[in-house]
């Protein structure tokens, strides 16, 4: 038997959910290794190696010498490696990528903004609260709109663009940041809810918790 090529380091966290996702999607087999982010242990030499700005998740690539850092780079690496999750045709990949990278540009983002200041900041201030609610409204509204007619962000093909979304919508209903009333939006999270290898990813390394 050989062994597993693929190393995942990753913690507990929307974009070391979009990872975990994936792989279970895929069924490759992998070596999770648990990062504590509570603990530092992004900060150890070791891991600095693998990425020098000290941030999960990273994909080791065993059989080809790759080391691939930031979730939307990996979720691209492992799409074209396996020639899955993302579509052939020229148009609905340009958007699935389009859509990645929306979520990675925008919406990761803005909502880990919105997490510090309403959740981990040490005093609230009432502007920056403001201006990250108002934002994610924006991009909630967005996706609402492009999810009209679409059972996903790429049309009718499943993707990487639905996986990433997903890292940080599965997050927002968790810590109560409410989406609810935008019907196209929710109704694409209950259908990524009842994925199996979703459900599974969201446990990997072990489940988030509220602050």
């Amino acid at each position: 038997m050989s062994p597993v090529s693929l190393h995942l380091y990753t913690d507990s966290s929307p974009n070391g959910f979009k990872i975990t996702i994936a792989l279970e999607e895929l069924g490759l087999p992998y070596v999770l290794h648990h990062v504590r982010i509570d603990e530092s242990e992004h900060r150890h030499p070791d891991f600095l190696q693998l990425h020098p700005h000290g941030r999960i998740p990273v994909l080791v690539d065993e059989a080809t010498g790759i080391t691939v850092f930031e979730s939307a780079a990996i979720l691209l690496y492992l799409a074209e490696q396996s020639g899955r999750l993302l579509p052939d045709a020229p148009r609905s990949r340009s958007e699935a990528i389009t859509w990645l990278m929306f979520h990675s540009a925008s919406v990761g983002p803005i909502l880990g903004q919105r997490v510090h200041f309403e959740m981990f900041a040490d005093a609230p201030y009432a502007p920056a609260i403001e201006r990250y609610r108002r934002l994610s409204a924006e991009f909630f509204a967005t996706l609402d709109q492009r999810l009209t007619g679409r059972s996903w962000l790429a049309g009718e093909a499943y993707s990487i663009a639905d996986i990433a979304g997903y890292g940080w919508t599965h997050i927002a209903r968790l810590i109560g940041f409410d989406f609810s009333a935008y019907p196209h939006l929710s109704a694409w999270h209950a259908r990524m809810s009842q994925r199996p290898a979703v459900q599974r990813g969201v446990l990997l390394p072990e489940p988030a918790t509220g602050p």
